[in-house]
């Protein structure tokens, strides 16, 4: 095994419960409301693919690509003022930095990911940063890991990634990578049968790897 490829929103750092509380907030505004189930179908997507699928299920008139850029301006709003590294996110990657290389592959934008990253220094770890703007189509579907782990040179065989979303653990497999599930709070009740290890936490992920690749 030779390389680790992480998802963003949920997984490294806890966005999930902003997106979701911006558009239930919108939601309401609007005098509608939002289901978790339609939250959840939401998670791991491109931008606009998730924001078509609120505007379609909410029931709103209004052109996706304006409510995308509302949330995404309300969400901006909110990470400006700071956010925090999951737990354990740190150590795994001072851990795998010189033993793997490393990737992102996320369905955010490379701004989102520029101003969530910087404060907290995580652009060090990283050999690939692989994010929507360049991608046609979004998890489930495989582009984003195809795309990541041909920038790495490493077959996906060799890769192990790291999910919180069943879109996006979805892709990880369809890619044909060791996937492994690490579901947020806002994820738990997704289907994940499909995945090679459903961790409780980064850090149970962490002990997962060391473990397959020292039997590889």
């Amino acid at each position: 095994m030779q390389a680790v490829i992480f998802d963003m929103d949920g997984l490294m750092i806890d966005s999930e419960g902003i997106y979701w509380a911006v558009v239930r907030e919108m939601a309401r505004e609007r005098g509608k409301s939002v289901s978790d189930e339609t939250l959840g179908r939401m998670m791991g997507r491109a931008p606009i693919e998730s924001v078509e699928l609120f505007v379609r299920e909410v029931g709103l008139t209004e052109a996706p690509a304006d409510v995308s850029a509302e949330r995404d301006a309300r969400v901006l709003d909110i990470i400006r003022r700071g956010i925090e590294p999951m737990p354990g996110l740190i150590q795994v990657l001072e851990d795998f930095r010189g033993r793997f290389k490393m990737a992102v592959a996320t369905s955010a934008r490379r701004s989102f990911v520029d101003i969530i990253f910087a404060p907290i220094g995580l652009h060090r770890f990283f050999d690939v940063i692989q994010t929507s703007d360049d991608i046609t189509r979004g998890k489930p579907d495989p582009e984003i890991y195809l795309l990541a782990m041909g920038k790495l040179g490493i077959q996906p065989q060799l890769c192990f990634v790291l999910e919180d979303s069943s879109n996006g653990s979805l892709a990880g497999v369809r890619a044909g990578a060791h996937t492994i599930a690490v579901p947020s709070q806002y994820a738990r009740s997704q289907d994940f049968s499909f995945v090679n290890y459903v961790a409780v936490d980064l850090l149970d992920a962490h002990r997962h790897i060391q473990q397959v690749a020292s039997n590889a």
